[in-house]
């Protein structure tokens, strides 16, 4: 009994596992970065959002930094508190060594008339105070208007500033990111994107915004796929928004090229994989432009290639195309799809395919391993559970 719990308990560790790796995609803004608690919600938080510098540290008891203290020089009360009206300098009570003139937003706690600092975030540039009081301004707007004002900032020298843009892109919702995206300057996007300056991290939503704001498609769809394809410039973050994009703006050519990632076996992984997110953008959001069978075809290539089957498995199951049971159960007999996680993923399509092959199948499985078929029964009444509710934002 004990024996059988144990592996009972790894295969749901396994399963887990997978649930991070297939969360359902959501219709927040695909490409635009991860989502995540912003700056504005984090100044909402706080009692109170100063900005300034840190002068005349002074340590506790010798190895003590607990205790000593530290002077902040005012220079912008970011969210005000009563405690510092008419103040251009308060104490805190933490031991913070100045580091050169180097700028900071501290957020604070207020309690029984103490001051708690609890985060303290060096900035660079004097972008940030503008950024938090015009970003507090426009929070209860309408999308539309509010993602006009975080674009005017996604490039900022600020890092902090341009990925807290960034991730106010990502938090909105992909129907109304896609109505005010063609309105953004495409130019500017495309110097962005050519700028070898430019974080690795930014390229998906660039690429994005490119896509659904060109205005010259030809020359900015060969910027894009020069980004995947030129040596010298080859891009290993934000693939898949490029790849999509450039689909966005040449269809035809752009789709081929995508095929062809997707069925050479000899591509990166990471590069595969990046083909496979974007076709899940065309059946999740755009299939006016790329048709659900075109992609079905497309990700079906990944079926004979181990490393990246386990994963088009889960897709298709997914998209329903029930059609191709019999050849995801034929996988069961290659000898080089013989891995657990490809036979977790062919079992889960089976339990969900209409065809009676695949009832065939399941029932084969009970007899062999029937604690395996109760956890990928109830990992996919988890993910039925998730795609029901979505996770608040």
């Amino acid at each position: 009994m004990t024996g059988r719990r144990t592996r009972s308990l790894l295969s749901l560790f396994a399963l887990v596992a997978w649930i991070g790796l297939t969360a359902p995609a959501w219709a927040w803004c695909p490409f635009c970065g991860a989502q995540g608690p912003t700056l504005t919600q984090e100044v909402n938080q706080a009692s109170m959002v100063l900005y300034g510098t840190f002068k005349n540290a002074r340590a506790g008891n010798p190895g003590d930094f607990a205790g000593g203290m530290t002077d902040l020089v005012i220079e912008k009360v970011i969210k005000p508190h009563k405690i510092v009206e008419n103040k251009n300098m308060i104490t805190l009570d933490k031991y913070v060594p100045a580091v050169g003139n180097t700028k900071f937003v501290i957020f604070c706690d207020v309690f029984k008339g103490k001051i708690d600092p609890y985060r303290g975030m060096p900035v660079r540039g004097d972008d940030m105070p503008a950024y938090l009081e015009g970003a507090a301004k426009v929070k209860d707007k309408k999308n539309s208007e509010r993602l006009h004002f975080f674009f005017d900032y996604l490039n900022n020298e600020d890092q902090e500033i341009a990925t807290d843009a960034q991730r106010e892109f990502a938090n909105v919702d992909y129907p109304e990111y896609k109505e005010v995206a063609p309105y953004f300057p495409a130019d500017k996007v495309a110097k962005w994107l050519k700028d070898p300056k430019t974080p690795s991290y930014h390229l998906g939503l660039y690429a994005s915004v490119l896509g659904h704001a060109s205005k010259n498609k030809a020359e900015d769809a060969k910027l894009l796929r020069s980004l995947v394809e030129d040596p010298e410039k080859r891009v290993t973050s934000g693939v898949d928004g490029i790849l999509a994009s450039y689909i966005m703006l040449q269809p035809k050519e752009g789709w081929q090229f995508l095929r062809g990632i997707l069925k050479d076996s000899k591509q990166d992984f990471l590069m595969r994989y990046a083909a496979l997110r974007s076709a899940r953008f065309f059946v999740d959001y755009r299939s006016d432009i790329i048709a659900k069978k075109d992609s079905v075809e497309a990700v079906s290539q990944l079926l004979t290639q181990s490393d990246i089957a386990d994963l088009a498995i889960e897709d298709l199951r997914k998209w329903k195309s029930w059609e191709l049971t019999e050849r995801i159960l034929g996988l069961k007999d290659k000898e080089s799809h013989d891995i657990p996680i490809i036979r977790r993923s062919i079992l889960r399509f089976a339990l969900c395919s209409p065809q009676k092959a695949a009832k065939a199948y399941v029932e084969e499985q009970r007899k062999r391993d029937e604690q395996s078929v109760l956890d990928a029964e109830e990992l996919l009444k988890i993910e039925q559970q998730n795609t029901q509710t979505p996770p608040s934002k």
